[in-house]
This record gives structure tokens, sequence and C-alpha cells, in this order.
């Protein structure tokens, strides 16, 4: 799995000009899955992601959760994190995951913020065409890679 952590001061997410989805203070999550990933994979980067501090304590450090500063977050599936640009000028995505795959697991992730770690999750809609809007503070921009958290070979 891949997430872009997006730091943001507010965040929207329209489909066909309904906004269905929006928060204030957060993250903005791009959240990318392939066909081998799995739940444990969705646990970790949920884990790293409820506990990453990036938000400015009092003395202006990054140094606070998002729990920690009542944040919220705007989860968007994003099946081109898998784009393969290797060959050509048109981007492959033989290794995104299969909605019948790929749903799922994202629910899941979703899931796994809300419960385990008591995150308000506004999202999207599962491989519809989106209209994200937000501003990004700092900015502040986090790749998130379970090849690299979790030592998972390529």
């Amino acid at each position: 799995m891949r997430v872009v952590v997006q730091r943001c001061s507010r965040a929207e997410v329209r489909i066909d000009g309904e906004r269905v989805g929006h928060i204030e203070k957060g993250f903005v999550l791009l959240v990318g899955i392939t066909d081998t990933d799995t739940r444990e994979q969705a646990d970790v980067l949920a884990k790293k992601i409820s506990q990453l501090r990036v938000f400015e304590d009092a003395e202006g450090k990054m140094n606070l959760a998002i729990n920690e500063v009542g944040g919220a977050i705007l989860s968007i599936s994003q099946f081109t994190l898998y784009a393969d640009c290797r060959k050509g000028n048109r981007p492959s995505f033989i290794r995104a995951a299969r909605p019948e795959t790929a749903a799922p697991l994202y629910d899941y992730f979703n899931e796994t913020l809300r419960n385990l770690y008591n995150l308000r999750v506004e999202t999207g809609r599962f491989g519809a065409d989106m209209k994200v809007d937000f501003i990004n503070d700092g900015p502040v921009t986090i790749l998130l890679d379970t090849d690299e958290l979790c030592n998972k070979p390529f």
C-alpha cells in the first residue's frame, strides 16, 4: 500500500458537484492499493498515520499527532499511485489492485482509523470521478509505502 499524507487546514471532495466529504484541520490521504496488499499492512499504515507527529506544538515544533490537535482525515482512493511510467509516456496501472480487491481493503483501512484510533474519517466514493480541493498546510507532504514500512520485497 502507498499513502500520500498531506497536512491540510481544510479539504473537501465533490462528486458530480455534490460535496460528499469535508474536513477542517487534519490530513488528506491519497490511498493506493496493489494486489498483494493485506490487512496487516493496512494496520501498519493506520497506526503510523495516527501517530505521525507533524502538527505544531506551542513552540512551533512539529511534535503533535492528529488526535492531539482535534484533526480529521479525508481519505481518497487513488489507484494512480501505482502508475508505472518506466516505458513510454502512457502510464501502466497493472500493479494497482482490481476494484474487487482494493475496495474492501480501502474500507478496512478507513474503519481501522475510525475504530481503533478514534479518528473522524471522511471519504470520497471508491472508483468515482472525484474533485478534491484542499489547502496543504506547510506544505507538509509525506509518502508512506508498506514496501518500506513492512520490509516487503518488491
